[in-house]
């Protein structure tokens, strides 16, 4: 199925972020700073903006109520009245008018470093987080940083913070390129994931967390169906990076979650499980690194086996893709739900890799597999997989079914070299998967445009049907028949009529090449095996 979206008119003054973005952007060039450098101090004066609305707000509710006839003083400078409601509290030195205000000639530079140090002083669970290397700008940029920042009205909602923030990860996620696809996850395909596993309400584990999209997109998800996140949701994640951790609890903040967020130091997925994750967690959301080599196994062996991480074993080949599968299935429960991005190989892998995804698919956890195109990510080019897992699954009719989706022609082409959803096509997206469980489908996004789309291929009263080049549920039997193999392509098919295109056949080649890779590793892994067998013959 094709379904391309007309691109949206990028007029950077149409709206509030896009305007901030560009004069950020212009200070960026100005100042000579990298975006690596540039990054963690804007994000950070975006978060004081927030605070300060915040802590605004309750100080005048403080003041309204008066002075408390019991205790005989005003509560409006006690911390633990703003705590009680979720609101940072902030001295006079640390608000934002304050540094706004500064004289000509003043360290602002210092000024914020101080102000950054007296709110984690005060706030407890930030401490440790919040940048202070604004002595990296001169004065007079950090002071015209500020006035624009100050553009951003203290009005607005907490989602349109989280909206301005989130923008801003993106635009510095894509200006960085590879490093930044490390931390961020592009939002359409992190809604998708979000919109299929329906996380209402429950524990979510992240262990490649990033800086936090797959929390802020569940929350918003709880929010737009009514409910309270931060008292429905806990958060749990891992990062590897310290800086992009503090990231990570900057952007739950800023939009009023909290969370145990581990990062920095030595901890790292692989080895350690600092929240005790097998079998007590009811979301797992990630987008892991893809074709990492080099883990060492040796330190994994006492994971292995049933009612452990790595349930199914480990891997001979030189690549952790199967090492993080494991993970996402291990850490839930017995009705337990995972969303996570995969790399193409993954899905049609041989050899010792096929044997664990044999496994998992004879648990009856394999829900639904999402192929998505090219050009959607910022660290890769190549064309992926969303897989999906229930582990509720096995005691529902569809134990014995997987759904397949191919959504590698559905997108909307930003510019040259990148790809998103709009709304209309994660809700249509979303919505097969629903229907696949026997749902209702739930046009919360996506508006008319995504229902008449449904409606135009399910029928008026949209039920779940298989369509060839879109969507297919295979049988146990049939997923045997082919290998174990979880590649949308072999089972969905393509539409009569419809042709393989150029683009098509450079992404079959794109992804043999990635197998190809995949196999030579597994190649030179065997010629090791081999020679060391045969030097101990020969020296026997």
């Amino acid at each position: 199925m094709h379904w391309v979206a007309p691109t949206e008119k990028d007029t950077a003054t149409e709206t509030l972020e896009k305007r901030l973005w560009a004069a950020a952007d212009q200070f960026r060039a100005n100042s000579g700073l990298k975006a690596a450098e540039y990054s963690s101090p804007v994000l950070g004066l975006i978060f004081l903006r927030f605070a300060e609305a915040r802590f605004a707000k309750r100080r005048a509710q403080l003041e309204k109520a008066g002075t408390s006839a019991r205790r005989g003083a005003s509560r409006i400078d006690e911390p633990k009245a703003y705590h009680a409601e979720g609101v940072l509290f902030l001295t006079p030195n640390a608000r934002f008018d304050h540094l706004l205000q500064l004289p000509e000639g003043s360290n602002v530079g210092g000024a914020v470093n101080e102000a950054m140090a007296d709110i984690e002083k005060h706030n407890p669970t930030l401490a440790g987080v919040l940048p202070r290397n604004y002595q990296i700008f001169n004065g007079t940029l950090l002071k015209e940083l500020l006035k624009k920042v100050s553009e951003i009205p203290v009005s607005l909602d907490y989602d349109a913070f989280g909206r301005i923030y989130e923008y801003f990860l993106g635009q510095f996620a894509r200006t960085e390129g590879q490093k930044g696809g490390e931390f961020y996850t592009p939002a359409p395909i992190v809604r998708l994931m979000v919109e299929i596993l329906e996380p209402f309400h429950g524990r979510i584990l992240d262990p490649a967390c990033g800086s936090g999209g797959m929390f802020v997109q569940s929350a918003r998800f709880v929010a737009e169906h009514k409910k309270n996140p931060a008292s429905e949701l806990s958060v749990f994640g891992v990062e590897k990076t310290d800086e992009t951790g503090r990231l990570a609890r900057m952007n739950l903040a800023v939009h009023g979650l909290e969370g145990d967020i581990r990062h920095g130091g030595e901890v790292n997925s692989y080895y350690d499980d600092p929240h005790n994750a097998v079998g007590t967690f009811d979301f797992a959301l990630a987008n892991p690194p893809f074709n990492v080599n080099a883990v060492d196994k040796d330190r994994l062996k006492d994971m292995v086996g049933k009612g452990r991480r790595f349930p199914f074993g480990l891997p001979r080949t030189d690549n952790a893709n199967y090492l993080w599968i494991q993970l996402f299935y291990s850490s839930l429960n017995d009705k337990g739900r995972a969303g996570f991005v995969m790399a193409n190989s993954a899905s049609d892998a041989r050899s010792s890799e096929m044997e664990l995804r044999k496994q998992l698919v004879e648990t009856r956890a394999v829900d639904a597999i999402v192929a998505v195109g090219t050009n959607m990510f910022y660290t890769v080019t190549l064309p992926c997989t969303l897989w999906f897992l229930d582990r509720g699954k096995s005691k529902t009719p569809r134990a014995d079914h997987v759904l397949f989706v191919d959504a590698r022609h559905i997108y909307r082409q930003i510019d040259r070299a990148h790809r998103d959803w709009n709304n209309a096509q994660v809700g249509f997206l979303a919505n097969i998967a629903r229907m696949y469980r026997g749902e209702e489908p739930d046009f919360t996004i996506g508006d008319e445009e995504g229902k008449a789309r449904l409606v135009e291929i399910f029928g008026k009263k949209p039920k779940y049907a298989d369509i060839a080049g879109l969507c297919k549920v295979a049988t146990l039997k049939e997923i045997e028949a082919q290998g174990w193999s979880l590649n949308p392509g072999r089972y969905v098919g393509v539409a009569p009529g419809e042709n393989v295109s150029d683009e098509n056949f450079k992404e079959q080649l794109e992804t043999l090449n990635e197998e190809l890779e995949a196999l030579n590793a597994q190649a030179r892994d065997l010629e090791q095996i081999i020679a060391v067998n045969v030097a101990e013959i020969l020296e026997a």
